[in-house]
């Protein structure tokens, strides 16, 4: 189990209830009692922490290397009725994109999502999450496909951002995440977005415009993370905190804002904390969500859509 900074108080609790078990275990001392006050002591730490999170504190865990990633959220919710498809019939397949057929129960869903890596190797061969012009392509592809066949997409967002490679912006990375966006504001089947982990710039409203936007509660969706706003406002990265409070890019503010629709419930510790409660939540979201949008007609949610989004930044003096 690996431990940020701000957990660290945590992980001494964690190794003193261990060693504290140990030793019963090991000798004829009872220390029954002992164990269950560190054990008190561990929740209630916990609760006090993860209860008063700065929104640093939520993009460092949102981007902790045991935290589930698009294809865990994937193989758990549909098992092995989910049927990967590749490529975007134009270039290649992006190994940053994936996406497929998939059930939750007995309904059909088109999921399409960012995948990182678990270690140097992955990472490297999923671009570390990011991107290029193919995988919006192929995401795009994926979501016709779906309003072909009257399937509803569901899109998980766990994204640093697009690939800012030249060779992305020689393929037209701009075009592709614009063209997107304005194909997802018109696709006539119903779109539930879920902001698992990163939500940054383009990369993430590539595949952001949705009927309903969800957030876990340990994630952030912004413009900009808060390094590069640092290091664009003060030249320097030692401002991330700062930035990270003043960008209001977590999902209790993204709500206030009025960007999202729903925030859903991590384990304490986050999602990576209890990974089958978290799939089990999330998949009965989607659910729920789901059940509020099929009953209707394409023309009532793309107009619903595309007024959701129009009202956007519009205030009333």
């Amino acid at each position: 189990m690996e431990y940020l900074d701000f957990e660290l108080p945590i992980k001494e609790l964690q190794e003193q209830y261990e060693k504290a078990c140990a030793i019963g275990e090991e000798s004829d001392v009872d220390v029954s009692n002992t164990c269950k006050q560190i054990e008190k002591k561990l929740s209630d730490t916990k609760k006090d922490i993860y209860k008063n999170l700065t929104p640093w504190q939520r993009v460092q865990l949102s981007r902790h290397p045991n935290r589930p990633y698009t294809m865990d959220y994937i193989n758990a919710i549909c098992g092995d009725s989910f049927l990967e498809l590749h490529g975007d019939r134009g270039f290649k397949d992006d190994k940053a994109m994936v996406g497929g057929l998939g059930k939750i129960g007995d309904q059909s869903y088109m999921f399409v999502g960012q995948q990182k890596g678990y270690n140097t190797k992955t990472r490297q061969y999923r671009n570390f999450g990011m991107a290029n012009p193919e995988g919006y392509r192929k995401a795009l592809r994926l979501m016709k496909s779906a309003e072909k066949f009257n399937v509803p997409v569901v899109c998980l967002i766990d994204t640093p951002g697009a690939f800012p490679g030249i060779e992305a912006e020689e393929r037209g990375q701009g075009e592709a995440i614009a063209r997107n966006i304005l194909e997802m504001t018109r696709l006539k089947v119903p779109i539930i977005v879920v902001i698992i982990g990163e939500g940054a710039s383009g990369g993430a409203l590539g595949i952001g415009v949705g009927d309903r936007v969800l957030m876990l509660e340990n994630t952030w969706y912004s413009v900009i993370s808060p390094e590069s706003c640092s290091s664009i406002l003060w030249r320097s990265w030692e401002f991330k905190e700062q930035a990270a409070d003043a960008l209001k890019l977590t999902a209790t503010d993204m709500k206030k804002q009025k960007l999202i629709d729903l925030i859903v419930k991590e384990p304490i510790g986050g999602a990576h904390a209890n990974r089958e409660k978290t799939f089990t939540t999330v998949a009965t979201a989607i659910e729920k969500e789901y059940a509020t949008l099929k009953d209707l007609s394409p023309k009532d949610l793309v107009e619903s859509r595309m007024e959701k989004y129009f009202n956007m930044g519009v205030y009333k003096g």
